[in-house]
């Protein structure tokens, strides 16, 4: 057990935390967030369709395995048996036929989708069998489409604005992003992820591709007006640096401004910032007044890499946060 477990043990503070992402940026929060607190739920986008997802969703017709499969990984805990099935679902195989470049647990999770008939159900029986410090939701229970505005996406016509269809595109998309949507544009939620988000003590947003993977949650009808009516406490966690092709030259106050268009009645509590990526502290302060929020600058970056996110810094930032915004006495 951690620093941060043992100081929250001791506390009895368990503060019910639900995550929402996808791709590496969920995986960072998660790894984070399961050393502070063993009531943590992953709301995952279901929209991806590349790679070894995309090759299952279009042969077989299922959700998209990956991105729930990344955050059964990150749930995974430090000793041996956590660590070996972590590297045992992210596992590729390599071959010249067809399971080249599949993903051991995408695999593994579609086999129990397709035994037992019910996502969640088959999710919580792999987390089980990894034990896993939390339980992973998908955030729809179809899979999604993803389209945007892109505008310059065609470098001979700067000025227009076309649309750009599928995750996997629109995160690499050259061009300025200008909005996204779903298709269906309505989709319904996982009752689960929504009950998780209503009963929660605190949601966290990000970090991720803004438009591909944070976005989306905000999408889902059912979703959002959960994410609205909570009493949970919010925290929106931003990025380290803008990414190539969705979110390029974009500050970290950009990404407030773009997600409030998106979902413009939602508001926060803290935006959580690395203090290196942040130049204009007074411009973020004011787009977080916006949302409603205050800012909170923290060294989360790692120390070899400042495109990557430690996992015991981003810990410590997350339990301040807790502690300092949320109630006083036990969560319960």
């Amino acid at each position: 057990m951690n620093r941060l477990n043992r100081q929250n043990h001791k506390r009895g503070a368990q503060p019910k935390t639900v995550a929402l992402g996808g791709g590496m940026g969920l995986s960072a929060s998660l790894t984070a967030l399961r050393r502070i607190t063993g009531d943590l739920t992953a709301v995952v986008t279901v929209a991806d369709d590349g790679g070894s997802s995309g090759r299952l969703r279009d042969e077989l017709g299922v959700l998209p395995p990956g991105d729930l499969r990344k955050a059964l990984a990150a749930l995974c805990g430090d000793d041996d048996w956590g660590q070996t099935w972590s590297r045992v679902i992210q596992h590729r195989f390599e071959s010249k036929g067809d399971l080249h470049e599949h993903a051991v647990g995408n695999l593994l999770i579609v086999a129990l989708w397709e035994q037992l008939g019910d996502h969640v159900q088959a999710l919580d029986l792999v987390g089980k069998l990894l034990g896993a410090h939390g339980r992973v939701l998908p955030m729809s229970a179809v899979p999604l489409e993803l389209e945007a505005l892109v505008r310059g996406h065609d470098p001979d016509r700067p000025d227009d604005v076309d649309t750009v269809r599928g995750q996997a595109t629109v995160a690499l998309t050259p061009g300025e992003v200008q909005s996204v949507h779903l298709v269906p544009s309505d989709p319904p939620a996982v009752p689960e992820a929504v009950a998780a988000v209503l009963d929660a003590d605190w949601v966290v947003l990000g970090p991720g591709s803004w438009f591909s993977s944070v976005i989306p949650h905000l999408l889902v009808p059912e979703l959002l007006d959960a994410l609205t009516v909570t009493k949970a406490r919010k925290v929106l966690s931003l990025n380290l640096a803008p990414q190539p092709g969705e979110t390029d030259g974009f500050s970290p106050q950009r990404h407030l401004e773009v997600l409030a268009r998106h979902a413009p009645k939602l508001a926060f509590d803290v935006v959580l910032a690395d203090q290196a990526a942040v130049r204009d502290r007074e411009s973020l302060t004011e787009a977080a007044k916006r949302l409603g929020a205050t800012v909170e600058l923290a060294p989360v970056a790692s120390p070899g890499s400042s495109a990557t996110h430690d996992p015991e810094l981003l810990a410590a930032a997350y339990d301040r946060i807790f502690r300092m915004h949320g109630r006083i006495g036990p969560w319960r």
